[in-house]
């Protein structure tokens, strides 16, 4: 089975990276998740809803939707926070990459480990830049806020294409495919891990300072 890799950039300020992030793993975890399966017999089952929830953020002039489930959204804010920390410890301008990555279980015989088979890879680069004084930020708001939503149309666009996702499992066999422990939701299994670097290449953090001068000119 070939894994599917998609890549998103996108240059913030750092009081707006845990927004950007929140946003873009919940846009691909509400196409990722279902309602919770309630299996009558084996071969057959009904599955629940899925609620959702407007988020509005802060720093940023841009709203998300992400899945109604709280436990889902502390899991996802506990991984999203540690990456912000882990960015905010090289400086003011830094570089970071947070991955959401799927995955299904292959059983083993004993008494080796279950095999994790990764079927989709998503992957955020995110530059972080230092911005001048208060009207750089507000246009920074604006500009990001654009950006992301350019970014979760592509997150859309690739999600919409008829590829390969697992089939749906017997109730013998759904712990191979879905996150069981949540109560209220149902994603496919997944695990996000994030990398640092210590600084920002120049090209990225001086198109997003030549784009709010560029805007401050108008």
């Amino acid at each position: 089975m070939n894994c599917r890799s998609e890549v998103l950039e996108v240059t913030v300020e750092a009081r707006q990276v845990e927004e950007a992030m929140l946003g873009l793993l919940h846009t691909i975890l509400l196409h990722r998740s279902t309602g919770k399966f309630h299996y009558k017999k084996e071969g057959t089952y009904s599955i629940g809803t899925v609620g959702t929830l407007d988020i509005d953020c802060d720093f940023i002039d841009f709203t998300f939707v992400r899945v109604s489930s709280e436990e889902l959204d502390k899991v996802i804010k506990k991984a999203v926070s540690e990456f912000k920390d882990a960015l905010s410890n090289t400086g003011s301008d830094g570089i970071g990459q947070i991955s959401l990555e799927f995955y299904q279980k292959k059983k083993s015989r004993w008494p080796f480990s279950d095999e994790c088979i990764p079927w989709e890879v998503w992957s955020i680069k995110v530059n972080v830049v230092n911005l001048a004084n208060e009207q750089e930020r507000q246009i920074c708001r604006e500009k990001v806020g654009e950006k992301l939503g350019e970014k979760v149309i592509n997150v859309v666009e690739v999600i919409n294409r008829h590829e390969y996702l697992p089939k749906m499992p017997t109730q013998s066999e759904v712990d191979n495919v879905f996150d069981t422990s949540l109560k209220d939701v149902q994603p496919y299994l997944y695990k996000i891990t994030y990398q640092i670097t210590d600084s920002l290449g120049t090209s990225v953090s001086t198109t997003m300072r030549r784009l709010i001068k560029d805007t401050l000119a108008l």
